[in-house]
């Protein structure tokens, strides 16, 4: 009888080892989903903010491209006369 009952003892034991072995094996393998579909998901986020500021930073060099050519028109504006008398210079230094 103790032999019988230190053996139903020992297969208690090992059926409890083999049940937190698998228990364990399946928190392993969802933590490492879990890890896997966060960094998947801070990767598309990553790209989407990156793809966001360069957007936004394309549209602001646009931006303050046209603020300077509109200023830059504004400040040289030339009459005709001037003009004609700027192209002439420039054609003169040009021919020597």
């Amino acid at each position: 009888m103790v032999m019988a009952t230190e053996a139903e003892a020992k297969r208690m034991v090992q059926l409890a080892k083999s049940e937190a072995e698998r228990i364990l094996a399946e928190a392993q393998k969802q933590a490492h989903e879990l890890t896997a579909a966060a960094r998947l998901e801070a990767q598309n986020e990553t790209r989407d903010v990156l793809a966001a500021a360069r957007t936004s930073a394309e549209m602001d060099r646009r931006t303050r491209l046209a603020s300077l050519v509109t200023e830059m028109e504004k400040q040289v504006h030339l009459d005709e006369t001037a003009r004609q008398l700027a192209v002439e210079t420039v054609v003169r230094c040009v021919r020597g």
